[in-house]
């Protein structure tokens, strides 16, 4: 038996997991069996108000109150199959505010620190490095405290916001630095805490 094919109780939903497996993701090229296996055991619902349970199958982001939301489920499965966790991995997980990324990533790497965008942007410098991060959401650009949390040649997988437009983008750490190199065009929240300062204009 395989995940998938789990009993759960209520149908509808499940009936919605595979439907959301097998129109959005596997048609778009989310196939890592991983990704697949833990988009199908997770209980989407569980993470989107009363109201939006209904639609938290949807192609869509779903909006979670205070600025939050939950990105699509192909944007989070694009980024969890760009992330490619590993099972000695230490993680760090920028949550963009519904627990669900959480939920996916988790039984995937060896440890997981899940933090705010805010607690990423302050992040103070930590004994033990990350060697995968992840940020669920859409940033314009990644702050130094951040990247100084990643380990050399640590992986880093995010959306990326500019001008307007949203990718998720991957990339390694290099020296002080996180080259980041776009991957696939997609809508997905972005997270004010990382826009860029805004300079002064005359």
């Amino acid at each position: 038996m395989t995940l998938l094919d789990s009993p759960v109780k209520d149908t509808g939903s499940a009936s919605a997991r595979r439907a959301m497996i097998d129109s959005q993701l596997r048609t778009s090229g989310v196939t890592a069996s991983a990704v697949v296996a833990r988009m199908g055991a997770v209980a989407r619902e569980d993470f989107v108000p009363e109201a939006s349970k209904a639609v938290a199958y949807m192609d869509r982001a779903i909006p979670l109150g205070d600025g939050k939301f939950l990105a699509s489920p192909l944007a989070q499965g694009m980024l969890l199959q760009e992330a490619a966790p590993k099972a000695d991995d230490d993680a760090i997980l920028v949550d963009g505010g519904s627990g669900y990324m959480a939920e996916l990533l988790r039984p995937l790497v060896a440890s997981l620190k899940v933090l705010t965008p805010q607690e990423a942007v302050d992040a103070k410098r930590g004994s033990k490095k990350a060697d995968l991060i992840v940020i669920d959401g859409a940033v314009e650009h990644i702050p130094e405290a951040l990247a100084k949390l990643l380990a050399d040649d640590g992986r880093l997988v995010t959306g990326l916001a500019d001008n307007g437009i949203t990718r998720i983008a991957v990339g390694r750490k290099a020296g002080k630095e996180v080259a980041l190199m776009p991957a696939f065009d997609i809508g997905i929240p972005r997270l004010p805490a990382f826009d860029r300062p805004k300079a002064w204009s005359f």
